[in-house]
């Protein structure tokens, strides 16, 4: 359990907290490419870290992020005209550009150069992997953008979504890296084959061959045996099930500074899914999803699949807020709680949800019991709030110096039990990071 103070340290992610500050010396998706589709299109309103900003693709499809509030008079500008490379306020006329620049001011004396003194917040921004990023700390201290592997390949060979989260942005990533609940929040219970597909259907790639061993493993061993290995940008945290043999079957995760995860999933050949969560505020969330093959492109099937909600990817609707949700008691139905799962709630994500959010707006771990299971979400928050406390001292946080070491893979595989977790990540990915480098067909298409 963690002290209240601890947890508050943990949770809080507003300007001028430990971890808020920390999350600031990040590049953090804040959209999805595709919510600003045109030049001087719609602008969007977005709120990230507690702070209100606005969005918007300029003239040359350049993409600004800046304070949502005119320094006028405190006009909210997503009012505005998106116009010849700037947001105009409808109020006075006052215009910016993306870099937050006042570059039209029809109130004032042209002579008295008065626009050349104004400026609003803004941030840098870059589109990577289909999604619009943001940096938020310090201006003399940009950093690189993270080399996640979703990002380095084609874009045929990725699938970018989003959903909204009613809880704090900690609890959500904990459950991504939580190796040991499969069994209970997402395993159905009934053995014939055809339901044990149907399982395995939602949470890897729906077009490979099942093995129904794995999903008996995990049915079997409810209690997994939890490794974990810092790296140069995060924590592989993996879980091994007996097999009834002289084998073990890894489930590895991957939890990348600060706010990246990877589902423990994927066997060879199949894609692989990842989650980035980022906090609203402190009791709500956008967990950016996303599916990625090294090999190959993701087949029209497979994005039929997601768009109808799979694996970690939810089923949402058009602003992105899951179809089953909070709300609605995410559509549980008791009959199907009674007959095939643990939770009678359908998809993989929205079990997810459920259980994340129960645990309330923020979580209070002061109340908490940790097990042997819980072994990654104790080096997670060590590894977050040492960095955060180093950073209050004036020491960065070291993942900045090795953005190239974000190109990892998580997956899952069988190997000998004599075998130690940094001898299976050599084995499954030539590395004990799991580090892959730019993938080989970034540079073919």
């Amino acid at each position: 359990m963690l002290r209240a103070e601890d947890n508050r340290f943990l949770t809080e992610s507003g300007p001028g907290t430990g971890v808020g500050e920390l999350l600031r010396r990040f590049w953090l998706p804040v959209l999805l490419s595709e919510e600003l589709p045109e030049p001087d299109g719609e602008p969007k309103k977005i709120t990230i870290l507690g702070e209100e900003l606005l969005a918007f693709r300029d003239s040359r499809g350049v993409v600004g992020v800046v304070d949502q509030y005119c320094p006028h008079r405190g006009a909210n500008l997503w009012l505005g005209r998106n116009e010849e490379c700037g947001i105009r306020c409808v109020y006075h006329g006052w215009k910016f550009d993306t870099d937050g620049r006042c570059v039209d001011m029809p109130t004032s004396y042209p002579d008295l150069n008065a626009k050349d003194h104004i400026r609003i917040k803004s941030y840098p921004v870059r589109e990577w992997g289909d999604m619009i990023w943001a940096y938020m700390g310090p201006a003399g201290d940009v950093p690189e953008l993270p080399a996640l592997e979703m990002a380095l390949v084609p874009p045929s060979h990725r699938y970018v979504s989003k959903k909204w989260q009613d809880c704090n942005w900690v609890q959500a990533l904990e459950g991504s890296i939580d190796t040991a609940h499969f069994t209970f929040a997402h395993l159905a219970f009934e053995k014939e084959e055809n339901e044990i597909l149907d399982i395995k259907k939602h949470f890897v790639n729906p077009l490979a061959r099942v093995s129904t061993d794995h999903m008996r493993w995990i049915a079997e061993d409810p209690r997994p045996v939890i490794k974990v290995n810092p790296h140069e940008a995060g924590l592989v945290v993996a879980g091994g099930r007996l097999t009834g043999g002289d084998n073990i079957y890894w489930r590895i995760a991957q939890f990348l500074m600060p706010v990246h995860a990877y589902a423990p999933s994927a066997m060879p050949g199949e894609n692989i899914f990842g989650q980035s969560f980022v906090p609203v505020t402190d009791t709500n969330c956008w967990i950016y999803t996303y599916a990625w093959n090294p090999e190959r492109p993701i087949t029209q099937a497979e994005r039929d699949a997601y768009d109808r909600g799979n694996g970690v990817i939810a089923e949402v609707d058009e602003d992105y807020v899951p179809l089953r949700h909070k709300g609605n008691d995410y559509l549980i139905d008791r009959k199907l709680q009674k007959t095939k799962s643990y939770t009678g709630i359908r998809g993989v994500s929205e079990q997810d949800a459920a259980v994340q959010d129960s645990q309330g707006p923020i979580a209070d771990r002061t109340k908490e019991h940790l097990g042997p299971t819980d072994l990654g979400i104790m080096h997670f928050r060590k590894v977050v709030m040492e960095a955060a406390r180093a950073l209050e001292q004036g020491t960065p946080p070291a993942q900045l110096k090795h953005q190239d070491r974000y190109a990892v893979r998580s997956g899952a595989c069988v190997t000998s039990k004599t075998k130690d977790l940094t001898a299976v990540m050599i084995e499954r990915f030539g590395d004990p990071a799991g580090f892959v480098g730019p993938p080989r067909i970034a540079a073919a298409e």
